[in-house]
């Protein structure tokens, strides 16, 4: 098989077969202007590592050398709940829709490995696949690859999607038949920049990561800004308030991996279980999902914010049994929490 027409068209069922919500091609060219702003303005927090490889991020060849098509492929995890029901219940703890089932690395790895091994068979190219551990910008790339478009909350967007979807990439050396870009379909909408309960953007495209809840709850390390606490209300992993007000949800289609569908214990978990684990509850709990990365610490940290913010008096217990903990940033968040519970409360 050496026609790019013939090729292109058979990866693009075979995706479909494998499971693929979308599947489009797009080329190696260079991204890299948005991120060297995003960097050079700190926007970045303390994510080091965007710096550390900007140049591989930036442009595809300078990663690979070699590659000369990229196929971006889209994996639905559309939530069957309301995302952002959870926020109606203070004692218990909001996690981000795309974590509350497995991880999202190893289901879209696998399934990219499958339809890689199918390609190599078929054509003898040379391929490199990634989800989102490697230096690849896969918004751009996948916007060019007509998938969708970044929306004004800096995620993608797809007329046929919505934004619940995960990428993956495919770099191969093969030439395949290039899709045409997608266009910025958001109008004078900004209900996904109004809603973000932290004011992280300062316009459309404009996000500072560090007043985003999804940062501050998974990358910062260490204390998060005391004007910033209860702006979290009680979301303990990550924030999906933008996605969820977007009006082109309404063509978001139905997750095909059961793998997605939320663990029953992470739909919506009682804050004070979560803020007894100790090390090894965390990883038992948290077994196989992207949580598990953030570690207990972290997690504690959050769930104490959430309990401060939660107006419960009866979990003012549950903080006071950590103010002595080994680290120092879960004893911050404790006594942050009892204060805050005290001041909702007073003369209790």
């Amino acid at each position: 098989m050496t026609d790019p027409g013939e090729i292109t068209r058979a990866l693009k069922a075979r995706a479909e077969e494998e499971g693929f919500a979308a599947c489009g091609i797009g080329g190696p060219e260079a991204f890299g202007a948005g991120l060297e702003t995003f960097v050079a303005d700190g926007r970045h927090g303390t994510m080091a590592w965007m710096a550390r490889r900007m140049a591989e991020r930036g442009d595809p060849r300078v990663l690979w050398p070699e590659v000369r098509s990229v196929v971006m492929l889209a994996e639905v995890y559309t939530p069957e709940e309301a995302p952002l029901a959870g926020l109606a219940h203070p004692d218990r703890g909001v996690i981000s829709v795309y974590a509350r089932g497995k991880d999202y690395h190893d289901l879209v790895k696998k399934r990219l490995k499958r339809l890689g091994r199918w390609f190599v068979e078929r054509t003898g190219a040379e391929i490199k696949v990634f989800v989102d551990t490697a230096p690849v910008m896969e918004k751009p790339l996948a916007q060019a690859a007509g998938l969708g478009w970044q929306g004004k909350h800096t995620n993608l967007l797809s007329r046929d999607l919505g934004n619940w979807f995960f990428l993956g990439a495919i770099f191969t050396t093969a030439e395949l038949e290039r899709d045409a870009p997608e266009q910025e379909r958001c109008g004078s909408c900004r209900r996904c920049l109004d809603v973000c309960p932290t004011q992280a953007f300062d316009g459309p495209w404009r996000l500072d990561a560090r007043r985003c809840i999804s940062y501050l709850t998974i990358e910062h390390e260490g204390p998060v800004p005391e004007a910033l606490r209860e702006k979290m209300g009680n979301r303990i992993y990550g924030c999906d308030d933008c996605l969820a007000v977007c009006p082109w949800n309404k063509f978001a289609v139905s997750a095909r991996e059961i793998g997605y569908a939320a663990r029953a214990e992470l739909r919506a978990p009682r804050l004070a279980d979560l803020a007894a684990l100790d090390d090894a509850g965390f990883r038992e709990v948290f077994s196989g999902s992207p949580i598990k990365r953030i570690g207990r610490n972290r997690m504690v940290r959050n769930v104490l914010y959430a309990i401060g913010n939660s107006g419960k008096a009866q979990l003012a217990a549950v903080a006071a049994r950590l103010v002595r903990d080994e680290d120092a940033t879960v004893r911050d968040a404790a006594e942050w929490a009892l204060r805050r519970l005290a001041a909702a409360s007073p003369g209790q």
